[in-house]
């Protein structure tokens, strides 16, 4: 029972903190683009524009929800659930700070920072339930009836299939080092040793480039590109549909970085000081902060990239999975599990 409640609270935290912090971060990104491209940005919904995010949000509720006559209706429904509960259910096998024994307790039960702990395949189920985000895409783009929607669709598809094969083997990599696809695992074999950057720096490169396709950001947001495709996938939607698409983007921005701190940047980890030895509510609530941080950078990083890069080519953007990156992730994966399998017939 205890459990159940506790699991319950946990859905609840991660659910509005990750909402309140999607209405933010676009703020924070209107802000980026003010400043990259020498502007003043959002100045005037309160204190340093802070109420801008309610605005926005009130605006995206009380406008008109107009639906086309020509839409396949109840797909064209479907579809922005289908982004948003794709992006948000990711979160269930994050670790958001220790897990395990190091974990502290509350009325003699252990509070573990995560929604779902003692997931094995933790990497699976994320790579798996990323993968359900592009049907809400493609019955989107389709179920318009629009040339333009549908042609956003298309690319998402090829695109998203295409990027997902050296997103995969560039993960892989740190799973045959760790020799586990438990998250957590991943993370303690980073404290115990370096971070995944170090022995990883490939893998790195190609889950990073991969991840920008995979949440059609610049310069791969080929599936909107507003000066070919008007607005892509969603040009027929308005409202708060609209505004749920654009939630489900930010979600995945959030989950991603989150995957590439825990995979490739140590998690909670400070090498020198914070390990797995340290434990308490104070060392606890350090290494959530400590990994908040860390994706708050990645966030931005992924911001700034997206006002400072072009948008690729098409053509150019499919020749980069299929001839570059999916065999430098081939090359990558089979380099390391060499040296794995070396190392572990010397230290036997």
């Amino acid at each position: 029972m205890w459990e159940l409640v506790a699991i319950l609270i946990k859905i609840g935290i991660v659910v509005g903190i990750s909402q309140g912090a999607v209405a933010y971060l676009i703020l924070v990104e209107r802000k980026i683009a003010a400043w990259a491209q020498d502007r003043v940005g959002p100045n005037r919904c309160g204190p340093f524009a802070l109420l801008q995010p309610l605005a926005d949000g009130a605006k995206m509720l009380l406008k008109e929800d107009v639906i086309p006559r020509y839409v396949t209706k109840p797909l064209y429904i479907l579809a922005p659930m289908i982004a948003i509960i794709a992006a948000m259910i990711g979160f269930a096998v994050v670790p958001f700070g220790p897990v395990g024994p190091g974990s502290p307790s509350l009325f003699d039960t252990t509070v573990e920072f995560q929604i779902a702990p003692n997931v094995d395949i933790g990497i699976l189920y994320v790579l798996a339930i990323g993968s359900l985000g592009v049907y809400g895409v493609i019955l989107a783009g389709w179920s318009s009836n629009n040339k333009y929607s549908f042609l956003g669709g298309l690319r998402s598809s090829a695109q998203i299939i295409s990027y997902e094969i050296p997103l995969g083997m560039s993960i892989l990599g740190m799973v045959l080092i760790s020799g586990s696809l438990d998250l957590n695992t991943i993370i303690n074999w980073q404290d115990n040793n370096v971070w995944g950057i170090v022995v990883q720096p490939v893998g790195f490169l190609i889950f990073l480039i991969s991840a920008f396709a995979e949440t059609n950001r610049l310069p791969f947001d080929l599936p909107e590109s507003e000066q070919e495709l008007v607005g892509g996938f969603h040009t027929e939607y308005s409202a708060m549909k609209f505004g749920m698409f654009f939630l489900g983007e930010y979600l995945h921005v959030i989950t991603v970085s989150y995957l590439t701190v825990v995979l490739f940047l140590g998690g909670w980890d400070i090498p020198f000081v914070l390990d797995q030895t340290q434990v308490g509510w104070f060392i606890a609530l350090v290494k959530v902060g400590v990994m908040l941080a860390k994706v708050s950078l990645m966030i931005v990083f992924i911001m700034w990239v997206r006002w400072t890069l072009p948008r690729f080519r098409y053509d150019t953007l499919m020749d980069l999975a299929w001839k570059s990156l999916i065999p430098l992730a081939l090359v990558n994966l089979l380099a390391t599990a060499g040296v794995v399998q070396l190392w572990r017939q010397s230290w036997n």
